[in-house]
């Protein structure tokens, strides 16, 4: 129900107005109503902007503000998860599972493991190959997420000469392709 029509069914029982349409009492009523419709509408797309579980537009972006880096994540719902895991890191959110679902609420690829090396972690990306796009960004975030008494590596993956001998009969089946090297390293899937 609009205002305009509330504000009727308010004043209709008092009998001393006449509310049709196209009356002096009805045009205000109109007016008055639709001021509030509007009022209402700005009311709540504050109210969803103030929660992040909710939030679609400028209430994702000030609350990306608050953080040093943007998260990887563009569409809304990805950029919710990942602000989401940004913000619940606290002091017990420093074991590898923990690291691991935070990176994963990022929108980040990348799985943190323990190294043969004491007090280094190796960061790998298993579903892309090569190094990814947009490295830079996700490793400042990967290393505000790690504690930083932990040194560490990123592993990165490629093509190997077995994989090749497995998908290509021949040399020539590789050149017909007309890859680059960087594309030829990153041909696994």
């Amino acid at each position: 129900m609009s205002y305009s029509e509330y504000l009727r069914a308010l004043l209709a029982p008092l009998g001393a107005y006449d509310l049709g349409k196209g009356t002096f009492n009805g045009g205000e009523l109109d007016s008055v109503g639709g001021q509030l419709d509007d009022i209402q509408e700005m009311l709540e797309e504050c109210q969803r902007e103030m929660s992040l579980v909710t939030a679609e537009n400028f209430g994702l972006e000030r609350v990306a503000g608050l953080l040093t880096d943007r998260p990887v994540a563009e569409e809304p719902e990805q950029l919710r998860a990942a602000l989401a895991a940004l913000l619940r890191i606290n002091g017990d959110s420093f074991t590898l599972a923990a690291i691991n679902d935070n990176l994963s609420g990022c929108g980040i690829n990348a799985q943190v493991e323990e190294s043969e090396t004491a007090q280094t972690v190796e960061v790998r990306f298993p579903d892309v190959p090569g190094i990814p796009d947009g490295v830079e960004g996700m490793q400042r975030i990967i290393e505000e997420i790690i504690p930083c008494h932990l040194a560490i590596r990123y592993v990165y993956w490629y093509i190997t000469w077995a994989m090749m001998e497995q998908r290509f009969a021949t040399w020539g089946a590789v050149e017909a392709m007309e890859l680059s090297w960087e594309e030829l390293e990153k041909l696994v899937l």
